[in-house]
């Protein structure tokens, strides 16, 4: 699968596009009434993210981009930051990952925001590297999936990356993963997979195969890289025994059945790639909070 954007930034572009997206859901029915009943439009304050557990960071950028956007749209004090931790940083619990000084209103109004995409975002990060860490010095890969949240793709992909996963397909059209359905409608997997190699020849070709024998087909026919489904261990390691038999360039994908307890037993099958999807559709938010600190500085005085 392409990899030359496996170590990149996500796209700016996608990043304010999301971010317009969440402001607008709690802005659309007006400004925040509550902190601009009692918050004075001049005070300003210094404001700390700091996650309450231990974790892995991922979107501090994004989260800056937050409080960037609020800023912009508001008159009277602006902001600064004042720091920032790297995304892939490993944070113990009290740690801040960023800290922002500027107007109070501004602050609190982007707070929710910031930090839904910030704990959403580090708890991706957080439980890839929980799986690199179980497979460390296999030489397995973790990948994840398209099970993505609808609109957050992009930025989930790339807390995996800053978990140290990498990354599948990010579509549909990147690469060809011939699944079961794909093989029934083609006929066998050798069809399926000289279809796609006559309609999409410039796109790796990935095979799905349940059977030791749906396997042995897929490496005679030439795949480039074939997921095992609902394999075990043990039938891991025999299908790397026969990939590196008939076709040792094919790449072997684990996937199904897969859990942090029993992923050092398949990385040691052999096989290149475990596949999770639970890193994207099921992993829990890191737990971070915004705390004003306590020299919030009240608006100035009129004349003064």
């Amino acid at each position: 699968m392409p990899d030359a954007w496996e170590a990149t930034a996500p796209d700016p572009d996608e990043v304010r596009r999301v971010v317009a997206t969440a402001l607008e859901e709690d802005l659309r029915y007006g400004p925040d009434a509550t902190t601009e009943a009692t918050v004075p439009a001049g005070a300003t304050a210094v404001a700390e993210l700091t996650p309450r557990t231990g974790g892995v960071l991922a979107g501090v950028g994004i989260a800056r981009t937050v409080f960037d956007t609020v800023f912009a749209d508001r008159t009277g004090p602006g902001h600064e930051v004042l720091t920032a931790r790297a995304d892939g940083a490993r944070l113990a619990a009290g740690e801040p990952a960023l800290v922002v000084r500027g107007g109070v209103r501004g602050l609190l109004t982007a707070e929710r925001t910031a930090l839904n995409l910030l704990c959403h975002l580090s708890g991706v990060a957080t439980a890839t590297a929980a799986w690199v860490d179980r497979v460390a010095g296999t030489g397995c890969v973790i990948r994840d999936s398209r099970k993505t949240l609808p609109g957050l793709r992009a930025l989930e992909k790339y807390a995996v990356r800053c978990g140290g996963g990498r990354n599948h397909r990010l579509g549909l059209g990147d690469a060809v993963l011939i699944k079961d359905n794909h093989v029934v409608a083609a006929g066998s997997v050798t069809e399926a997979l000289r279809l796609a190699r006559q309609r999409a020849a410039d796109l790796p070709c990935e095979v799905e195969v349940d059977r030791i024998d749906q396997l042995t087909e897929a490496l005679r026919a030439g795949a480039d890289e074939v997921l095992l489904d609902n394999f075990t261990p043990d039938a891991c390691a025999e299908a790397v025994r026969l990939r590196d038999r008939l076709s040792p360039a094919t790449r072997l994908e684990a996937s199904g059945g897969l859990r942090l307890d029993n992923a050092a037993a398949y990385a040691a099958s052999g096989v290149d790639y475990l596949a999770v999807g639970a890193l994207t559709h099921s992993s829990p938010a890191l737990d971070l909070g915004m705390d004003l600190r306590t020299d919030v500085r009240p608006a100035p005085a009129p004349g003064a």
